[in-house]
């Protein structure tokens, strides 16, 4: 009898458009994987990404290639030296943790490997965390309407295009005199972008640029000035990435997808602060069994953009909890 009973499928699920420099969606795909033993059912969920090179049927049969392994007792060490990062690892590894946490008949948070990096001095439940709302590219127009309707939350993450883009921002800034903004490029600008608009949006009260520049391109950073903070996404998925990135960005977005799952992130956001970093929380779209991990990473980072589930038609049951722009650490019949 194999030690663990292995569930791997696919799921799509409705959300609202939603635009990015790359293109516009209103649905998206993501592989769960169910461990089974002892009678605990344990969960992880992942959105592979086209942009990386991923699908749903790579990430399956990435997942399928383990499973006798995995049945047989597999652990989180072993994946990470035997899987590659991406979805498919942080499908099984947060799985792996869920199972981890019920096997103990403890939250997740009290798991020795978690408490020590919270700080935690007792088994306490996170804190609550405020998150970005994000507004897709669209015209000045539409985005200052959507600012003006979301112009109680605490800060706002304005994604950008290339051209037009000041005046997307000069009608966000009118419609949302209060809050906080970040702004995304998503890879879409040019050099001649980056130093037309930064003097302008730094006026305009932009806290940080999200890449800029294509991950490939991205070392015109150290000629150029930043005063805005710059943050890595696209150029940074693991602790792998942080040396070149010194000199390049202040911030780095610290994705589950990327990093292939809870345990390089907690290792990827200790190694970003030693150099000096400040992290940032991200995530694709997904339901809250994929942000629910993501939790954890939050306590530590300065900026978290966790607001996946706000955008969906329908989430899991015992979904994540939000008021307004506050999210709540998961339940356990959720995760973890």
């Amino acid at each position: 009898m194999p030690k663990r009973i292995l569930n791997v499928h696919s799921e799509n699920w409705r959300e609202e458009p939603f635009a990015i420099s790359r293109g516009i969606d209103d649905n998206f795909d993501v592989v769960v994987v169910q461990l089974e033993q002892n009678g605990f059912k344990a969960w992880g969920e992942a959105t592979p990404t086209e942009h990386y090179n991923e699908s749903i049927s790579q990430t399956e049969s990435l997942i399928e290639d383990f499973r006798s392994q995995l049945e047989n007792g597999m652990t989180r060490t072993e994946l990470q030296q035997e899987m590659p990062i991406g979805a498919a690892r942080n499908a099984v590894d947060c799985a792996l943790w869920d199972l981890e946490a019920k096997l103990a008949g403890k939250r997740v948070w009290e798991l020795p490997e978690i408490s020590q990096h919270l700080g935690a001095v007792t088994n306490s439940a996170p804190g609550n965390v405020t998150t970005v709302y994000s507004l897709g590219v669209d015209t000045p127009e539409i985005m200052g309407k959507i600012a003006q309707k979301n112009s109680a939350r605490p800060i706002l993450k304005i994604k950008l295009t290339g051209d037009g883009d000041l005046e997307r921002l000069e009608a966000i800034r009118k419609n949302a005199p209060n809050s906080r903004l970040v702004i995304d490029a998503n890879e879409a600008w040019t050099p001649e972008h980056y130093q037309r608009y930064v003097p302008e949006f730094k006026l305009l009260g932009v806290e940080m640029i999200e890449q800029p520049f294509p991950a490939d391109n991205d070392s015109i950073l150290k000629t150029l000035d930043h005063p805005i903070p710059v943050c890595a996404d696209e150029s940074c998925h693991d602790t792998a990435d942080l040396e070149r990135l010194v000199g390049l960005y202040e911030f780095v977005n610290i994705k589950l997808d990327k990093t292939g799952g809870l345990t390089e992130a907690l290792r990827l956001q200790a190694a970003a602060e030693d150099k000096g970093f400040r992290t940032m929380i991200g995530c694709m779209s997904a339901t809250s069994l994929g942000i629910a991990p993501a939790f954890l990473i939050a306590q530590r980072a300065k900026i978290v953009d966790l607001d996946a589930p706000l955008y969906l038609y329908d989430d899991r049951p015992f979904p994540l909890k939000y008021d307004g722009s506050i999210v709540f650490p998961p339940s356990a019949e959720l995760w973890g």
